[in-house]
């Protein structure tokens, strides 16, 4: 598949994370109290550019795991910047471990530690900053450390 559709597949990912996570019999009611925001807010919102914005956001991180969850874009990058190497590195490389932990499971794996490790951490700095709840920081990290977890995934299996 071609890999600006499985970025674009990765991204669309996070908002069926999103219509689940946020859904009012998952976390959305709590989400909702804990940050403070009302049905009014949300309906007098322009929502076709709500989504297209989260959409655009999440095609940005969809691009950054593709070099977090694939370890030949890394190699290959490397071999291919250093000046003076030999370009048979590379080719030896590719040749023993081309499509090595290429999986669905290797990339979700990936993506789960992308989530946990930054996206999390992000929403909470900001989340002490603003006096939000510990609820608030779990759900809305917990959504990243999802939506990392399935985008990563997409992309190393299909990429």
């Amino acid at each position: 598949m071609h890999t600006l559709l499985i970025l674009l597949l990765s991204a669309f990912s996070s908002l069926l994370v999103g219509f689940i996570w946020y859904n009012p019999k998952v976390f959305g009611n709590i989400w909702m109290r804990e940050s403070g925001v009302t049905e009014e807010k949300i309906k007098g919102g322009n929502i076709a550019l709500t989504m297209l914005m989260a959409f655009i956001y999440a095609f940005f991180i969809s691009f950054v795991l593709q070099f977090l969850v694939i370890h030949q874009t890394g190699a290959t990058s490397a071999a291919v910047n250093i000046k003076g190497i030999d370009p048979s590195i590379l080719k030896n490389y590719m040749d023993a471990y081309g499509t090595t932990y290429r999986t669905f499971g290797h990339g979700a794996i990936h993506g789960f530690m992308t989530g946990l490790f930054f996206a999390l951490p992000v929403i909470g700095v900001g989340a002490l900053f603003e006096r939000r709840s510990w609820k608030y920081t779990l759900i809305a990290g917990g959504y990243w450390v999802v939506t990392c977890l399935i985008m990563g995934g997409i992309i190393c299996q299909w990429m």
